[in-house]
């Protein structure tokens, strides 16, 4: 169990909400965090702060609804990364409405398995076990195969299959369409460190989420 102050959780959760007009401030504070509390991820996250620097609101909206809403690499609601539309996603949709309301967390418009609502819930967890626990069973996991659908054997075979069915295609950016892969990877880290998270051995067996989390990836 960790002890230490985690509020910079709050700072991180902005990274994955819709952006607005002052989401390039909320990137530069988060950049500020990472250079005080950890260093080591900074050569990774400046790709995409520089992103974000270097390109109008619209744009960056643009590449942010073609990740993760229009014919999406991934989704963001981990109940659904891990369970689909099983009843299961139900279940844990009731309980993280609970854990919302008992920490007096304020959600966005998304639903209560966002990624950004359950960062924000991270450091306003009374119940540290429970806490640790969403963490080891539903976050984690989840990231790991939020990570994994940037692979790009994976964009390559959902792009065919959009294809296929549509006729047509939301064309990726040939220098940004993975660029929001660097804040999870970030996020990723942080949560390893704080939490001393271990992946479970089947996942250190996938090379491409191993080879994907441990090297910097250069956009180019």
């Amino acid at each position: 169990m960790i002890t230490k102050n985690i509020n910079h959780y709050e700072i991180l959760a902005q990274l994955f909400q819709y952006p607005k007009t002052d989401y390039k401030k909320k990137v530069k504070e988060a950049e500020t965090v990472l250079s005080e509390l950890y260093p080591e991820t900074l050569s990774t996250f400046k790709q995409f702060s520089d992103f974000v620097s270097n390109n109008s609101l619209d744009e960056i909206t643009e590449i942010f609804t073609r990740t993760f809403d229009v014919q999406a690499i991934t989704t963001l609601d981990v109940g659904y990364v891990l369970f689909g539309d099983d009843y299961k996603r139900g279940e844990l949709l009731v309980n993280l409405n609970r854990e919302h309301r008992e920490a007096a967390n304020k959600c966005t418009d998304e639903l209560a398995d966002n990624l950004s609502n359950l960062l924000s819930l991270l450091p306003k967890m009374q119940n540290h076990d429970i806490r640790d626990e969403l963490v080891e069973i539903i976050l984690m996991p989840s990231l790991i195969k939020i990570i994994n659908e940037f692979d790009t054997k994976s964009i390559d075979l959902k792009n065919k299959v959009y294809k296929k069915q549509y006729k047509t295609i939301i064309e990726q950016s040939e220098d940004y369409g993975r660029i929001f892969l660097l804040p999870l990877m970030v996020v990723y880290k942080i949560i390893e460190n704080d939490f001393g998270y271990i992946k479970p051995m089947e996942e250190n067996n996938k090379t491409n989420f191993t080879d994907a989390i441990t090297s910097e990836i250069e956009i180019d």
